[in-house]
């Protein structure tokens, strides 16, 4: 079962060695040196798991897992670290991690981790969904064509398909967001599921596709599939 993965290691070396083993079982993989660098990877709308080591540069592991955890709670978090402490893997699950492995890890140990993972994060039923976003390409597919989307709108979607039940709350979409949040950020917040509607009402042919629940947040209506 193939993912889109992120690996964020500031060990040059591992995080080769890592990248290029997955991307050699097919996975789709971006490395980074720090948590920083995530927010600047526009390609990675659609990360369906994340390898993170918790001793980075700037923002550590732990935090960054408790702020990917708080917006976007279906993403997949494999920490990998020397810490091996009770305490420290105690942490870690508070923080997040799915599953929590201490360095030096085997690549089949990871590989088998990341396998078990994918079966929770990709079902079936997604899986066979005919509304599709390629994030690369910020192209939103549907059975009635296809439309362009911006990098907003599509992280909004990648967020909506990871949410339980596709709902998410206003504070949770302005910490995607952050600067709507300098100016009116629920006015914000309407107008962008307002054009986001429009577009996939013209894929789907359904006019109601994200509902509006008053006084909490979103609901998308139809389920999306992640490429």
């Amino acid at each position: 079962m193939l993912m889109n993965i992120v690996v964020i290691e500031d060990n040059d070396d591992l995080r080769s060695a890592i990248v290029g083993i997955l991307r050699g079982e097919g996975h789709s993989v971006v490395g980074l040196d720090c948590a920083e660098a995530l927010t600047e990877q526009h390609q990675l709308l659609a990360i369906d798991l994340m390898v993170v080591d918790l001793n980075l540069p700037g923002e550590d592991g732990m935090s960054l897992a408790q702020r990917i955890r708080r917006v976007q709670p279906e993403i997949g978090i494999v920490m990998v670290t020397a810490r091996d402490r009770i305490a420290d893997r105690t942490a870690g699950y508070e923080s997040g991690a799915d599953i929590y492995l201490t360095k030096p890890v085997s690549f089949e140990e990871l590989r088998a981790a990341i396998q078990s993972l994918a079966r929770r994060l990709k079902p079936a039923a997604m899986a066979q969904s005919g509304l599709a976003l390629e994030a690369r390409t910020l192209t939103l597919r549907g059975e009635f064509g296809s439309v362009g989307v911006s990098s907003q709108e599509a992280s909004l979607l990648a967020a909506f398909a990871r949410a339980p039940d596709g709902r998410l709350e206003v504070w949770q979409i302005l910490e995607i967001f952050p600067r709507m949040e300098q100016s009116d950020g629920r006015g914000a917040i309407r107008v962008m599921i307002f054009r986001l509607t429009k577009k996939l009402t013209e894929v789907t042919g359904h006019p109601r596709s994200i509902r509006a629940i008053r006084n909490w947040g979103y609901q998308l209506l139809v389920p999306i599939r992640l490429s």
